[in-house]
This record gives C-alpha cells, sequence and structure tokens, in this order.
C-alpha cells in the first residue's frame, strides 16, 4: 500500500473480499501491483543451504520416502572427492545415511527416488508459498 500512495507502483488487481480501512477511508486491498521502475533484485539464484535442499527434496528421504530424523547426503561422499553442490547433496533418514555409509548409490545398491538438481529460483519460491494465486497468473503468463 505505501508503494501505491507514494506512487512508486501501481494497483492491477485487487482482492474483492478485502479492504483496507482506515478510521476515515476505506481502500481496495491489492493482490497484484506492478512498480513503476524496475528494482534489481540482490539475488539471483537459490542458496546452497541444509534447509534449502530438503525443501527441494520435500523434506523426504530421497532413497526411502520417510519425513523424519532427516539428515544431508552427499551422493559422490566427501571423502572421495565429492562437493557441496546442489547435484551432490540429497535429503536423506539417519538409517538409509549410515546404511549408505561411504559409498555411491550405485555401490550401496540404493537408488535415488528422484535426481538432484540446481533449482529454478521463480518455481523454487512459488513451490515454497504453496504455488500461484489464481489473480497472479496472467501476470506470469501461466493461463
Amino acid at each position: 500500500m505505501k508503494l501505491i500512495f507514494l506512487e512508486k507502483a501501481e494497483l492491477l488487481h485487487d482482492d474483492p473480499e478485502k479492504k483496507l480501512r482506515t478510521p476515515s477511508d476505506q481502500f481496495d486491498f491489492p493482490s497484484v501491483i506492478r512498480l513503476r521502475r524496475y528494482i534489481r533484485l540482490p539475488y539471483t539464484k537459490v542458496v546452497l543451504t541444509r534447509r534449502n535442499v530438503m525443501r527441494r527434496d520435500s523434506f523426504r528421504c530421497q532413497y526411502c520416502g520417510q519425513k523424519s530424523k532427516l539428515t544431508i547426503d552427499h551422493i559422490h561422499p566427501k571423502s572421495r572427492g565429492g562437493k557441496d553442490t546442489w547435484e551432490n547433496l540429497t535429503t536423506a533418514c539417519d538409517k538409509c545415511n549410515v546404511k549408505k555409509g561411504n559409498r555411491t548409490p550405485k555401490e550401496a545398491n540404493m537408488e535415488l527416488r528422484s535426481k538432484p538438481y540446481r533449482p529454478i529460483p521463480i518455481t523454487f519460491f512459488r513451490d515454497i508459498n504453496g504455488g500461484v494465486q489464481e489473480p497472479w497468473k496472467p501476470y506470469l503468463y501461466m493461463t
């Protein structure tokens, strides 16, 4: 609302079920706004953290599907030259991580449920937030 009042943004779509009220006035509740001037975002990629690896993997062990006692596993073991990269890290439960040990999944005869990948920022944040609201879809070229 502040950006709209300062004329730094314009209202494109409002939420008809919500209103912003003050003691003396009532305003449309913004659902989609457009900045009048582009502001460069300070990041262009998703930061590699334990939590983000687990988010990418939907907080599930990528070997057995369990959702508790989760850790991060190096697919190619760190002791054998494996790096901390999106493509080499996956979510694993304690039991599967110990079972795999200092081996690759192939050597341990353990198959990954999905291939690890570097997330794309827009889809990663969309998925974290539980999808895209209907009014946003035309502005994101989704309809």
